[in-house]
């Protein structure tokens, strides 16, 4: 089975934002890349994509018929929203660092929290029950999570998979 790894392309949000969650827009223009991605995936792909317009907007492009699942958003960042990074109060910011895999941001979700929630996706019948190729077009995080469980990575080590703005990461399974 292939399974298709497509990260949004780049927001309107300035660099230093930390913004998971809210839903914000994309940084034009953005056709040029979304037809380079579109090149990538097969044709007759079933594309699920986050519910986040970053995502469905990039989806939209490379389907007509999308799913939209909330499995698949980025991670809570909850009181951190929109906030400068540099901003967090450290009280709140140092422990996070130090175990993000297993420290929730206040009032959002841990790493380990989205782990679960995008294996419940990863893993369902939906995925499982298909001989098409399938694409799911989503966030950093979400990505990471599934590669870490792909390569048997510990999920504290999640940053060493690089996911840049419009990667395309095809999995064979």
């Amino acid at each position: 089975m292939e399974i298709y790894l497509v990260r949004h392309t780049e927001t309107v949000c300035e660099k230093g934002i930390c913004y998971g969650q809210t839903d914000v827009g994309l940084k034009e223009p953005y056709w040029e890349q979304f037809e380079s991605i579109k090149k990538q995936i097969p044709a007759d792909a079933i594309v699920y994509s986050s519910p986040l317009i970053r995502c469905v907007q990039l989806a939209n492009h490379l389907s007509e018929s999308i799913i939209t699942d909330s499995r698949l958003m980025e991670m809570n960042f909850g009181g951190w929203e929109m906030k400068k990074w540099d901003e967090i109060p450290e009280a709140d910011f140092t422990p996070w660092m130090t175990d993000f895999v297993n420290v929730a941001v206040p009032n959002g979700e841990s790493f380990v929290g989205l782990h679960h929630r995008v294996s419940n996706f990863f893993t369902a019948d939906c995925i499982k029950n298909t001989s098409k190729p399938i694409v799911l077009v989503t966030h950093a995080g979400v990505i990471r999570s599934i590669l870490c469980t792909i390569s048997n990575l510990p999920l504290k080590e999640a940053f060493t998979n690089k996911v840049d703005f419009g990667d395309v990461i095809k999995l064979e399974l």
